[in-house]
């Protein structure tokens, strides 16, 4: 993909902006998991080496636009950055909240780190307002999209400070962040090594049914899990008792069969509907009975939540012979021990693949975590919703600007 890259630009004493998928859990004033922050990390020290005075930008949770709420404030992020920058910058970072009113320069130097206030707290954010988006340009010499999780959204502090820094005749690019997701999913999907094997979990086709489709044309195999896999099962004959699945869908379900070959398997692992509290789900499966049952002998009252080791060592198999991976999903309920055979046994054989392997998606990530496999994962992608934008072949508005 064409676009220029941060790394290729000298940037001392230049006033940098960039815009991060900080959008992370806290609780308590404290942030719960960082995964995200971390990876945002190099490209904030990248800048600072390269002589740059930073602002950084991002959005939090889903507040009211056009009013503060402090329970979405980026305050304790502003705390992380301080503690985690401490050896790059000599003073904490900085919250900013009144950047947007009209003041169109901030008090920063070179090595310092301002961060500003949840982009979601003005007026005109999402829906990408020229106005906002000129007054995020102001701030800056060189605009960076770091945050392939907002990719997919025209938003003013996405793609609409983009086309105005270029209309003020100013910098934009790719952070090191956004430019190894694309480099990486380009190579998965527009260069794939072959055999080419997708993983899809989820508990709905209908959700992932583009995604499904342009992988049905490009992979020589996927994988289906969770309730995406009940749907499969369904449109072959299979009984799949009071399971989630998708009557109107097994249609594209059988078309999806045609254009390439479903993995599904032979056994599963199964609960009595009776025995589950949909209201403490989880809680209520970890006291679940856990049986292993043929796709063929499901019966009325049990539900299908995981796959059974037999037929995920069969999948695995086919998992370590591909050349290029893509993951997107669990394929059973891995947060309770009882269900998370399967999933732990696929993410194993991610690991243990020689091949390229890709994956994406916040259960996606949870299992990697949970498994303790990421060592082994070719590429993690910080992205949901993008991820799958981009796997479907959408255009994402925030990179188009950066490439026009």
């Amino acid at each position: 993909m064409n676009f220029l890259r941060m790394s290729e630009l000298e940037l001392t004493n230049k006033t940098v902006l960039i815009r991060e998928d900080l959008n992370v859990p806290i609780k308590a004033g404290r942030v719960t998991s960082d995964a995200r922050l971390q990876a945002s990390l190099p490209t904030i020290k990248l800048a600072l080496e390269k002589g740059a005075a930073v602002i950084v930008s991002s959005h939090l949770g889903r507040p009211k636009e056009g009013e503060f709420d402090a329970a979405y404030s980026l305050a304790p992020v502003a705390d992380y950055l301080s503690e985690h920058l401490s050896t790059e910058i000599q003073e904490p970072v900085r919250l900013i909240d009144a950047y947007s009113t009209g003041n169109k320069t901030l008090d920063i130097k070179a090595g310092q780190v301002v961060l500003l206030e949840n982009v979601r707290f003005n007026d005109g954010e999402k829906s990408n307002a020229a106005s906002l988006s000129e007054r995020y340009a102001a701030l800056a010499d060189v605009f960076v999209m770091d945050a392939f999780g907002t990719a997919h959204r025209a938003q003013a502090s996405t793609e609409g400070v983009t086309t105005a820094m270029k209309k003020a005749g100013k910098t934009v690019c790719a952070g090191p962040l956004l430019a190894a997701e694309l480099d990486a999913l380009s190579l998965a999907l527009e260069t794939p090594a072959k055999p080419m094997l997708a993983i899809v979990g989820g508990s709905k086709v209908s959700t992932k049914l583009e995604v499904l489709h342009s992988l049905a044309s490009l992979c020589d195999e996927i994988i289906v899990g969770g309730g995406i896999a009940n749907t499969f099962l369904a449109a072959e004959g299979h009984p799949v008792g009071a399971s989630l699945y998708e009557e109107d869908l097994l249609d594209a379900a059988k078309q999806i069969m045609l254009k390439t070959k479903i993995l599904l398997p032979e056994y599963v692992v199964v609960a009595r509907k009776d025995e589950i509290d949909f209201a403490d789900f989880i809680g209520s499966l970890n006291q679940a009975k856990a049986q292993i049952k043929a796709v063929d002998s499901i019966n009325d009252d049990e539900m299908i939540l995981d796959i059974a080791p037999q037929s995920a060592q069969v999948l695995a198999a086919h998992i370590k012979a591909a050349k290029t991976i893509l993951w997107n999903g669990p394929v059973g309920v891995f947060e309770s021990d009882n269900f998370a055979a399967g999933t732990q046994i696929i993410s194993e054989a991610v690991r243990d693949s020689d091949g390229f392997s890709i994956a994406g998606g916040g259960d996606t990530l949870a299992a990697i975590y949970k498994f303790e496999v990421s060592e082994g994962v070719s590429y993690m992608s910080t992205g949901g919703g993008a991820f799958l934008e981009f796997v479907e072949g959408k255009e994402l508005p925030a990179v188009a600007a950066l490439q026009r």
